[in-house]
């Protein structure tokens, strides 16, 4: 998704928006769609080169930071330049997410503790720290991207399934608590989309029936365009082909 091709959707001028993952995929195309509707979007990610280039789509409506969700310094240290440069965040999307697969009984600790640590305690840490910001303001939008899996089980995604099933549980906790701030949290859970990851996961999946990412941002801009007075909790979008993931 360019930043013309988004052409529709909420009038974001004059907020402010964190998107982690924001290098490429599903993170590239939201941090776009916010871009385009006026937000100016902190996009957050490991690889400095790819931040840079949507940043260069973006123009002058996105701030590239390297930080790795996992460490908690980082995650410190970036919404810091957030209320250091701008002074309120309005928009958190959870969006970093890795994978690693293989049957559970030949499974590897370490891998199960890194996709742990990147998909679910990132996505913790950035919740806290976003809190910190938007509860005193009483007004703020996280969303966080899981996946089918957050509910559904597949074949060598143990890992990867238990971390997405961990977002959603902690979102659910997480819009009863912030409810009283006027902070809206909701869960995306998309089916199968054309990403380098699920290539990895379902090399089986014939690739032009997945969803795009620009159809999860538009996703996004539609939670986003929700009159104030509403909320969702939870949206699962999949592909239209007979299989649902």
């Amino acid at each position: 998704m360019t930043l013309e091709e988004t052409n529709a959707g909420p009038d974001l001028n004059g907020k402010v928006a964190l998107v982690t993952g924001g290098g490429r995929g599903i993170g590239r195309a939201i941090a776009l769609a916010l871009a385009a509707r006026g937000a100016h979007a902190f996009i957050a990610a490991r690889s400095e080169d790819q931040l840079e280039e949507v940043a260069r789509e973006a123009r002058d409506r996105a701030t590239p930071v390297p930080a790795d969700v996992a460490s908690e310094e980082d995650v410190r240290r970036l919404f810091s330049r957030i209320r250091e440069e701008k002074g309120r965040l309005d928009i958190l999307i959870n969006n970093a997410g890795i994978g690693a697969f293989g049957p559970v009984a030949e499974f590897d600790v370490g891998e199960l503790d890194r996709v742990l640590a990147v998909n679910l305690r990132g996505t913790f840490l950035c919740c806290r720290e976003a809190l910190r910001i938007m509860a005193p303001r009483r007004s703020g939008y996280i969303i966080n991207i899981a996946s089918v899996v957050g509910f559904k089980g597949y074949p060598d995604q143990g890992a990867y399934t238990a971390s997405k099933h961990g977002i959603v549980g902690l979102t659910k906790t997480l819009a009863i608590e912030a409810q009283e701030y006027g902070i809206r949290v909701s869960v995306l859970s998309p089916g199968g989309v054309d990403t380098e990851l699920i290539g990895r996961a379902r090399p089986d999946l014939d690739r032009s029936t997945l969803l795009k990412p620009q159809d999860i941002a538009r996703t996004v801009l539609f939670l986003l365009g929700l009159p104030e007075r509403a909320a969702i909790d939870e949206i699962y979008i999949r592909r239209s082909a007979s299989t649902p993931w």
